[in-house]
């Protein structure tokens, strides 16, 4: 018998490479562990097809830039007012 629930085939098996044991070392997160997830089953699941799983981890994938793009923005945005602030006249160092 196969095992279902601590360590699926479709997830690598219970070897150094299965699929939560990567994530976990690399500290992936919830969307790139599930991208790494989705691709590491593609084509291996019962009943589930290799193209479905990959468009699953693109979404993730997809998912994981736009927010890093938006932290970007955020990150960028508060810069720019740290800047402006200091550049201030009167203020020292400032234009």
């Amino acid at each position: 018998m196969t095992e279902k629930i601590n360590h699926p085939q479709h997830y690598g098996g219970d070897t150094t490479y299965e699929a939560i044991k990567v994530i976990e070392a690399w500290k992936l997160g919830f969307c790139l562990g599930n991208c790494v997830k989705y691709i590491c089953r593609a084509g291996k699941k019962e009943d589930a097809e290799t193209l479905d799983d990959l468009k699953k981890a693109l979404w993730y994938l997809n998912r994981e830039v736009v927010r890093l793009e938006a932290n970007e923005h955020l990150v960028d945005s508060h810069r720019s007012r740290l800047r402006d602030h200091h550049r201030r006249p009167g203020r020292p160092g400032s234009l």
